[in-house]
């Protein structure tokens, strides 16, 4: 067991377990060092940072994501660009020594076919922070899942319902590897996922399915976006209210305009808005920084064969993203808890009152 503790100099401390993945952060502390209860906007360096590896990916060159009726966002079927290297990795991982507590290792394609991908990983541990990752299984080898399981806080294996998938499961769970299932929620896959839930199909081995909200980036297409007013969206958010099937389940923060519209019990303890530029950034194998992997715009980009981490996090394009959570739905009761949504693709954020044009009042 091993406690990580950060004082930050917005004023609040935050800790992270390294053994489970527990993550506490408290509020805002006063002159006497008591907690205010007030909740801070930002720390003053990311605290998870998401590492994309990978610049070109295997499974989807060879129509892998096609077959499995996949909407990449990286669009990984037809580009193929250099992995980042190790020497790029070791210059990341140095400006975070001490600032940083996990990274989510990533990007176009598996992490775990990485060229350096047991050299990343032990890295990152001897800078005391802890390693996490996505695959698809394809090519997940025997060697490499023993260095997932050696290094790794926990691995997530992608939703294709194919043999490797399974076999991917099966390999990092029985070795010990906390192994979460990363599902794809869409307009084409949430009565998938209504039955998985109802009927307690979840595959063997899994610790938790996180469900990932469809976005129209890349490849990803506006008729799998779910809708507001589509019945099967507070059917799909009541499950979640049941303490049954939340222990077993998980969300991105794409979610929390959901669950604040439609699972009221969830407590707001549990969750998150959305931390990109807050309390997260996105690292590509090109050494750019943005906000959120999502943003395909380039309006926030950062060069860091330019600047620093820590440089761009307090830059102008940061500051610009971060305006729409300090700004947006000022008339909101429930502002709080989900600071308006996504300002990067308004059509997702499931909720009554955010307005269509939000993008737009973001820039």
């Amino acid at each position: 067991m091993s406690l990580l503790r950060i004082f930050d100099q917005n004023g609040f401390v935050s800790s992270f377990e390294t053994t489970n993945g527990d993550y506490f952060r408290s509020g805002i502390l006063n002159a006497h060092g008591e907690d205010t209860g007030v909740d801070p906007f930002m720390a003053s360096f990311p605290h998870l940072l998401d590492i994309g590896i990978m610049g070109h990916c295997t499974h989807g060159l060879e129509g892998r994501c096609q077959q499995a009726g996949t909407q990449c966002y990286q669009m990984g079927a037809s580009v193929k660009q250099p992995n980042m290297t190790l020497e790029d990795y070791s210059k990341i991982i140095q400006q975070c020594r001490g600032k940083v507590y996990q990274v989510a290792l990533g990007g176009r394609g598996d992490p775990d076919m990485h060229e350096s991908f047991h050299e990343i990983l032990s890295l990152t541990r001897e800078a005391d922070i802890v390693p996490n990752l996505t695959t698809s299984g394809y090519g997940l080898t025997s060697d490499n899942a023993d260095a997932i399981a050696a290094y790794c806080g926990a691995a997530a294996v992608s939703y294709y319902k194919t043999t490797y998938m399974e076999r991917a499961i099966d390999m990092l769970a029985s070795r010990g590897v906390t192994t979460n299932l990363h599902f794809v929620l869409g307009n084409n896959s949430i009565d998938e996922a209504i039955r998985m839930l109802s009927t307690n199909t979840i595959p063997p081995g899994i610790d938790r399915v996180v469900f990932l909200l469809h976005k129209p980036v890349g490849y990803g297409t506006l008729e799998r976006v779910l809708q507001k007013n589509d019945p099967r969206v507070p059917q799909f958010f009541h499950l979640l209210t049941q303490p049954d099937i939340a222990s077993k389940t998980g969300f991105d923060s794409c979610c929390v305009p959901g669950i604040v519209t439609f699972a009221k019990d969830v407590s707001p303890e549990t969750f998150d808005s959305c931390e990109s530029g807050r309390f997260s950034a996105y690292i590509g194998p090109d050494l750019v920084m943005r906000p959120c992997s999502f943003d395909q715009t380039g309006s926030y980009d950062v060069d860091l064969k330019q600047h620093g981490i820590q440089e761009g996090w307090f830059g102008q394009a940061f500051d610009s993203f971060r305006r729409h959570a300090m700004t947006a739905c000022p008339d909101c009761t429930d502002r709080s808890m989900c600071m308006g949504g996504c300002p990067i693709c308004p059509e997702i954020n499931l909720c009554h009152n955010i307005k269509p044009d939000i993008r737009r009042s973001a820039q």
